[in-house]
């Protein structure tokens, strides 16, 4: 079974491959940008960690590892088992692109959100073209 493509793409950066599912995953809307500029086939912000973890976190290196676990912790509640769920079908076969504002790029909530869907993918047997 192959995983779901799934790419990561700062969002004033670019929105990503060409004909890909685009989602963006921040619980607050990018400053600057307009909807129309993105593209967008969703705004995932109920996938966002919530806003005590967000502010938490914010974005402070040191606290990576531990966001991460409680950021999954999150993840790993009924509801957004469902959330992730929809989401990989709502890409149907298109590949999917989780699109996100923070500058650092390997210390994101993307990164973690990244890793809960081909985890939950794995684990529910779905395929992706």
């Amino acid at each position: 079974m192959k995983p779901p493509a799934i790419t990561l793409q700062r969002v004033y950066e670019g929105t990503g491959p060409q004909g890909s599912y685009r989602a963006l995953v921040d619980r607050v809307w990018p400053r600057g940008l307009r909807r129309d500029d993105l593209g967008l086939d969703e705004w995932a912000r109920d996938l966002a960690p919530t806003t005590e973890l967000r502010k938490w976190f914010n974005h402070v290196e040191e606290r990576w590892d531990e966001f991460r676990r409680k950021y999954l912790a999150e993840l790993a509640a009924p509801e957004q088992q469902a959330r992730l769920e929809a989401l990989l079908q709502a890409a149907g076969k298109r590949p999917l692109t989780l699109l996100y504002g923070a500058h650092d790029a390997e210390h994101n909530q993307a990164v973690v959100l990244r890793d809960a869907l081909l985890d939950y993918a794995q684990r529910h047997g779905k395929r992706h073209a």
